[in-house]
């Protein structure tokens, strides 16, 4: 598949890392030289020097066979112009990155999709939503819904006085009761898949896919102590916490900080139930003045991820439950649990994973992004029959860097063992290192 991607920055980066892993033929388009250079000593891509919204350019890239074309630079405005023109020109399927939310709305994508562009997506809105999902659930540091919550991947830390230290995978199935294995464990920066004899040691984050009517015993078995969130600070006053913001302020005690006055102003005018506290973020005296210390949840969303983690690890040591961190920088996505902070969040990879799932064959239907985990988690759906459906799990003889986690059929949820036999229908969550993700797509075309 061809696929020519306008922008190299962080997300740009990022999917063309992902696509090029799995073969695609990737052509980036970017005007800055100096991203061109390191993306091209990084990655097996073709690059083009130039602006993604000239005629040109997109001559040049040859869009008559292009099967997808995606805008994902800082302007929206030249994003929406080169997926028109894309399109114009032969792009098959065109994706821009906006920054507008307001353009989101359902009575704008279908305008949208009659002058060219046929899916847009706002990192800012994407962010915004996975913070809302992992409030809901305090215990977690990473929380992925399938099937509208009939199942969901969740990550918890492991710690000191949790039931599984020392216990073998195998020991875990073994309990009375228990209809759940972790899919994949975070040690450190390194990514398990668990096998029988794993063992599981202090200060891991495991991952689970479960039922939703199991979750609360899987977190009462780990020993994760619960606690209902209900006030909630964001530092930060920008379109992620607004959009957050008004989601949660009618049930919660919501407030934000924010340094810019005029950023204040415009927070107020839009938000209804929210305290607005104008003040440097970074200030400890000034949040603890605020209430940090009787806060439930800690939520930092400024343009700097240095700011971000130290106001959360701060928010951390004066006893907050949740502590949630938004940064820029990739690299920051492995660190975070090992640090002291419950959750790091990148927009960045967020949105690149939310775009990924347009790219993959078979007959995708989610995808979730596990943060420092070196995998992804696919939600395929058998929308025909064959060799999945006529062979057990165990003679399908699936790549060992993958796990099967669940299988939703209907209203049941099934955790497979090696004598399951997939069914017509059946959609199928999938854990797969990315290597082997294009064999993994085989079994699933």
């Amino acid at each position: 598949m061809k696929i020519v991607i306008a922008g190299a920055g962080g997300i740009g980066f990022h999917l063309a890392k992902l696509l090029s892993s799995a073969q695609h033929d990737i052509v980036i388009i970017d005007s800055n030289r100096d991203v061109l250079e390191y993306a091209q000593t990084h990655l097996d891509v073709q690059t083009i020097l130039g602006d993604a919204s000239s005629i040109k350019i997109l001559e040049d890239a040859g869009m008559n066979n292009v099967s997808l074309f995606l805008a994902v630079t800082t302007l929206e405005n030249d994003n929406l112009i080169s997926c028109i023109l894309a399109k114009k020109l032969g792009a098959q399927q065109t994706i821009a990155r906006i920054n507008n939310i307001f353009n989101i709305k359902k009575e704008f994508k279908s305008t949208f999709q009659e002058l060219g562009v046929d899916k847009i997506i706002s990192p800012s809105l994407l962010a915004s939503q996975e913070i809302i999902r992992l409030l809901e659930m305090s215990q977690v540091t990473d929380r992925f819904d399938f099937e509208n919550g009939q199942v969901t991947l969740i990550g918890i830390t492991i710690h000191d006085d949790s039931f599984y230290i020392g216990k073998t995978i195998a020991e875990i199935k073994e309990l009375k009761g228990t209809i759940h294995s972790p899919v994949a464990i975070l040690r450190g920066q390194h990514t398990i898949l668990p096998r029988a004899n794993t063992s599981i040691k202090k200060g891991d984050h495991i991952y689970f896919i479960t039922g939703k009517k199991d979750v609360e015993s899987l977190l009462n078995t780990i020993g994760k102590p619960g606690k209902k969130i209900k006030s909630i600070m964001f530092v930060g006053g920008n379109v992620i916490s607004v959009t957050a913001a008004k989601h949660l302020e009618n049930d919660f005690k919501v407030t934000i900080v924010e340094e810019s006055e005029k950023q204040c102003k415009w927070l107020v005018d839009q938000l209804n139930n929210t305290l607005v506290i104008k003040g440097d973020p970074s200030n400890f005296e000034l949040l603890k003045e605020e209430g940090l210390e009787q806060i439930d949840a800690f939520v930092a969303v400024t343009h700097n991820s240095e700011t971000n983690i130290m106001t959360s690890l701060m928010a951390d040591t004066a006893g907050v439950h949740k502590t949630i961190a938004l940064v820029e920088n990739l690299e920051y996505t492995h660190i975070s649990q090992n640090i002291g902070v419950d959750t790091i969040i990148n927009k960045k990879i967020i949105a690149a994973n939310n775009i990924f799932r347009y790219v993959r064959k078979g007959k995708v239907e989610a995808i979730a992004s596990l943060h420092g985990v070196d995998a992804e988690v696919i939600e395929y759906v058998i929308d025909q029959e064959s060799k999945l459906t006529k062979f057990t799990l165990r003679e399908l003889k699936l790549p060992n860097q993958a796990i099967i986690g669940a299988v939703i059929r209907g209203q049941e949820t099934i955790i497979p063992t090696g004598d399951f036999r997939f069914s017509l229908n059946d959609k199928v969550i999938v854990l797969a290192l990315p290597s082997i993700i294009g064999k993994i797509e085989q079994f699933f075309r």
